[in-house]
């Protein structure tokens, strides 16, 4: 009888001992590296511009930015799902290659330093990330929109961001008035939502990356929230070079964002996320992404560093 209580023991504190190795591991894996943002000035009533995919005319919200020295005006996409911001290494090197003086070499593999600006206010790093990713860029085409890199949360760590969407511009601010303001979840970079559909409560990650879609939930919620016999539409995602299937419907629902109740036209899912995004979306306590188009007749102002937002 020992011998069995012996064995059951070991199997007891190896199991817990494998559940602690993958919640450390996992945890490790989904934390983003330091903010090391060096962040100064801001920025008001700066244009934002859509970029379109595969008909879908709200794809991403784009940002002007400049670098001293180049007069040339580029972009960056801001997207709430990534925790830093970064540059495509692709468009970077090509840039490098007209503006030496101005774009320095890389400080080590994968990352640069680097200081740009948007309107008024400077962001300087000298970690940013390049990632393996865009294309060259031609600077002399005055035509083209140069998209060089993503803005992460790690700047609405160090300002408040409003993004008015009725008139498409957009401030990042140090203090504001926060009067009505709600409060939501911030971790590991991530912004989550307090949110009602139906009778359910809902914590609903703001991921601007996913710009053009109201709602991403699975494919049972999907079912759900959709209009009967409404017409489904198929197109192809990108994230980050992952090739994805976009499944959308139309939906006639209310949904409850803070303390605003906003008009809820259409809901999506998606197939061919990795593991790895499934596992994200599980252990973060999320149960569905938003992008900007549901915000697109309102203003909607988030305060990571106080956890307080409010949607106008």
């Amino acid at each position: 009888m020992k011998i069995f209580k012996k064995i059951a023991l070991s199997v007891a504190v190896c199991t817990v001992l494998l559940l602690l190795g993958g919640y450390l591991y996992f945890d490790q894996k989904f934390t983003p590296a330091e903010n090391n943002l060096a962040v100064s000035g801001i920025a008001q009533n700066i244009g934002m511009r859509w970029d379109s995919a595969e008909g879908n005319a709200h794809a991403a919200v784009l940002l002007p930015v400049q670098f001293k020295g180049i007069d040339r005006t580029f972009y960056m996409q801001l997207d709430s799902g990534s925790p830093t911001t970064l540059f495509y290494k692709k468009s970077i090197e090509s840039l490098r290659e007209k503006f030496q003086n101005q774009i320095p070499s890389q400080k080590q593999e994968n990352q640069i330093s680097l200081q740009f600006s948007i309107g008024n206010m400077s962001i300087t790093s000298d970690r940013f990330e390049l990632l393996n990713y865009g294309r060259a860029i031609h600077p002399d085409n005055t035509e083209a929109v140069h998209i060089i890199g993503t803005i992460g949360t790690d700047l609405l760590e160090k300002r408040i961001m409003i993004l008015d969407f009725k008139n498409t511009v957009c401030s990042f601010v140090e203090n504001i008035d926060e009067k009505g303001f709600e409060t939501f979840e911030f971790k590991k970079r991530k912004i989550l939502f307090p949110s009602e559909l139906g009778n359910q409560n809902l914590k609903l990650l703001y991921d601007s990356g996913t710009s053009g879609y109201e709602l991403i939930t699975n494919r049972e919620e999907w079912e759900k929230y959709r209009t009967s016999n409404g017409n489904v539409k198929k197109e192809k995602g990108n994230s980050w070079g992952n090739i994805l299937t976009v499944i959308s419907a139309p939906a006639d629902q209310i949904i409850k964002i803070g303390n605003r109740n906003l008009k809820l036209s259409e809901v999506t899912y998606i197939e061919g996320t990795s593991k790895m995004q499934n596992l994200l979306m599980k252990t973060s306590g999320m149960q569905g992404m938003i992008g900007n188009k549901l915000f697109l007749n309102h203003k909607l102002t988030v305060d990571c560093k106080n956890r307080k937002f409010r949607v106008e």
